[in-house]
């Protein structure tokens, strides 16, 4: 991870976030055996997971279907409340501006992500929107989980689809 990149950084337990970030790892896999870009999420409370998701934009014909709003919803509707005060999201690609928009609405207190997204993220990547002061809510920020692994299988997906070898 680039020692400027704007995001904060408190590892409160490194073993669990591996954990949960491998949980997530399963969901990128499915999104790359159905040729969709591989990024996977779960919402984790209490040390479960209540939601997950991995992309899903092209079997879905939807441009919202990231994994993270797909885990973020099957955790409003486990929750029965569209307010996750009390998980934490593990997503293998920091999230985009929807994404991180989506996130906040949820009032989600954590984002733990594996790759940095300098080009599109908004967790301190492209943008910073977790912690701004122009929005009601913040959020933590922990980055660069399982990192090599979370960018190994995007890259591998890209090579791939692009046809490139190297």
């Amino acid at each position: 991870m680039d020692p400027d990149y704007p995001t904060s950084f408190s590892i409160l337990n490194t073993d669990s976030h591996s954990h949960w970030m491998e949980q997530a790892f399963k969901e990128a896999e499915k999104a790359y055996r159905a040729k969709e870009i591989p990024v996977g999420a779960v919402v984790v409370m209490n040390n479960q997971i209540i939601g997950r998701g991995y992309n899903q934009r092209e079997a879905l014909k939807d441009p919202t279907a990231h994994a993270e709003i797909l885990a973020i919803t099957a955790a409003a509707n486990h929750m029965e409340d569209w307010r996750l005060t009390d998980v934490t999201l593990y997503v293998t690609l920091e999230p985009c501006p929807m994404c991180t928009g989506a996130i906040l609405n949820a009032r989600i207190p954590r984002i733990v992500f594996g790759a940095d997204d300098l080009d599109h993220g908004a967790c301190g990547g492209a943008v910073q929107l977790c912690s701004g002061n122009f929005l009601n809510h913040k959020a933590e920020v922990i980055g660069g989980i399982l990192e090599h692994k979370c960018k190994s299988i995007l890259d591998s997906f890209f090579q791939v689809s692009r046809g490139s070898k190297t």
